[in-house]
């Protein structure tokens, strides 16, 4: 996945940075809190990694294309390895609903700040 194409999408969502982490991944967070990562070079360039929420994370895992991101899985995040496997209206909403299950971790007055 282009990370140009990811940060078209969620760029201009309240509170959403990105930064370049562990040399090849492009990290984007709220309220410093990651919500998606994609490999920009390296090994993996052009996967995308995401939050899901717990009763999807067995459901997407078993869909081709899916797997358990590395380090994160067991905070339900996915990784997909050819994201463009996926309809892009899908895939938009995926990373959406990222962003809101972590921005929902946030303390209340953080979230207010933030609301759309």
């Amino acid at each position: 996945m282009d990370g140009n194409r990811v940060q078209e999408w969620v760029g201009s969502w309240p509170g959403v940075e990105s930064s370049i982490k562990w040399e090849n991944d492009l990290v984007f967070s709220v309220a410093g809190k990651m919500f998606c990562v994609t490999c920009v070079q390296g090994e993996g360039a052009g996967s995308l990694s995401f939050k899901v929420e717990d009763e999807r994370f067995l459901e997407l895992t078993g869909r081709p294309g899916f797997i358990p991101a590395p380090y994160l899985a067991r905070a339900h995040w996915v990784q997909m390895a050819d994201p463009s496997r996926v309809p892009a209206t899908e895939l938009k909403a995926l990373l959406r609903r990222s962003y809101e299950l972590v921005r929902a971790k946030l303390p209340k007055k953080t979230q207010r700040e933030l609301a759309d």
